[in-house]
């Protein structure tokens, strides 16, 4: 569906953004870092009635995202556009899943960026950095974790670099946290935020995007 007011910010990716939303409401936000953001910005821009929307897939990769694009975002004409995508990506490789045949991580989200420019070219880009924590699902195997979505941090924002887009740092912000208390504290998985992380993750985005020209404004 179209709404009648301009989408401020849409948010995609995968369950790290999901976080439980209603598909049955257009405007669920579910309970992450998404809900945060709006839940903070809409109380400093009242005045504006900005309006947010959560399309993330618990499960998906870059090439699911390529596969839901035209109806869940190009359909949508986002003024700011908010991916957050990787680790699904590396968790088939790490696991040596069918689906990790092939790392195409970087060609599928370069791919899907520039499709994006094609029809969105108003739409600002805002590409978040996926990260890990050494807990859980990731620690068995942390060194192919660390190196894997390592080198994805480095395409995301080597392709934040090329397309224009505002870069929001993660893993720095997660590996400064972890000083103050467990990674677990942060993400009990290694992968998927607790309330903490995602309050971290919400400070990080208004932080980095209201500090850019991307900034929403009264």
């Amino acid at each position: 569906m179209r709404f009648e007011q301009a989408v401020d910010v849409l948010f995609q990716g995968d369950s790290i953004t999901d976080t439980g939303r209603n598909r049955a409401d257009a405007y669920s936000l579910g309970h992450g870092y998404s809900a945060r953001v709006a839940g903070k910005l809409g109380v400093q821009l009242a005045e504006s009635t900005p309006v947010f929307l959560n399309r993330g897939v618990s499960g998906n990769r870059v090439s699911d995202l390529y596969a839901r694009w035209n109806e869940d975002a190009i359909y949508l004409y986002p003024e700011r556009l908010s991916i957050l995508i990787g680790v699904n990506d590396a968790w088939r490789i790490v696991n040596e899943l069918p689906e990790g045949a092939a790392d195409r991580f970087e060609s599928s989200y370069r791919h899907l960026l520039e499709i994006t420019k094609v029809y969105l070219p108003k739409t600002g880009l805002i590409l978040m950095e996926p990260f890990i924590l050494n807990c859980g699902a990731t620690q068995e195997r942390w060194e192919e974790w660390k190196s894997l979505v390592g080198a994805y941090q480095a395409v995301v924002r080597q392709l934040a670099e090329e397309t224009g887009a505002v870069f929001v740092p993660l893993q720095q912000a997660f590996d400064e946290a972890s000083k103050r208390a467990a990674a677990s504290f942060w993400a009990a998985d290694g992968v998927h935020p607790t309330a903490a992380g995602h309050e971290l993750i919400a400070s990080v985005w208004i932080e980095t995007v209201q500090n850019s020209p991307l900034a929403l404004r009264p």
